[in-house]
């Protein structure tokens, strides 16, 4: 009974190995004639064509909608209350820690523009309005924020037909 047992594993072993080596084996095709019939004709070869493009209409990019994570959004609640305070630097300081977890938020950017226009800096603000408008893409919301704090800032440095350009961008209506 053991020995049935040991012809038996050995027999389906050596089944599924030849199985699997025909499952393996690759069919050549001829790049010829075919040689059963000396009366064939070749079948001309037809040039590759190009696949058709498709014809759908290209989605239209996804919206998002930027948002700050939980830390960053409490250290924007902290950064608020310290310059409603009038703790300038504190809010400062907490904005930038928000920074180093969030860099690429544009929201974080704007935060930081308006407590530099706060501050009376209108050149950083502008400088972090920039940014802000560069990482929004696809944001309609996040860009109208950017825009209004670079138009501000502007106006703060007297540009104000710089302002008015800015305010003339399709992503501030």
């Amino acid at each position: 009974m053991v020995q049935d047992d040991h012809s038996l594993r050995r027999l389906a072993v050596a089944l599924t190995t030849a199985l699997i080596v025909a499952g393996c084996a690759t069919s050549r095709v001829a790049s010829g004639p075919p040689t059963s019939s000396p009366s064939a004709q070749p079948v001309p070869q037809a040039s590759p064509q190009p696949l058709p493009l498709p014809t759908a209409p290209t989605p239209p990019p996804a919206v998002r909608e930027n948002r700050l994570s939980p830390a960053t959004g409490s250290l924007v609640t902290q950064a608020r209350a310290q310059v409603a305070r009038g703790d300038l630097p504190a809010a400062s300081s907490t904005l930038d820690r928000a920074l180093r977890i969030e860099p690429n938020n544009p929201l974080l950017w704007i935060e930081l523009g308006k407590l530099r226009l706060v501050e009376s800096d209108a050149h950083q603000a502008e400088i972090c309005g920039r940014k802000a408008l560069a990482l929004a893409s696809g944001d309609r919301r996040s860009q109208s924020q950017a825009g209004r704090l670079l138009a501000d800032a502007l106006r703060a440095q007297q540009r104000n037909q710089e302002a008015r350009e800015v305010e003339k961008q399709p992503f501030m209506n």
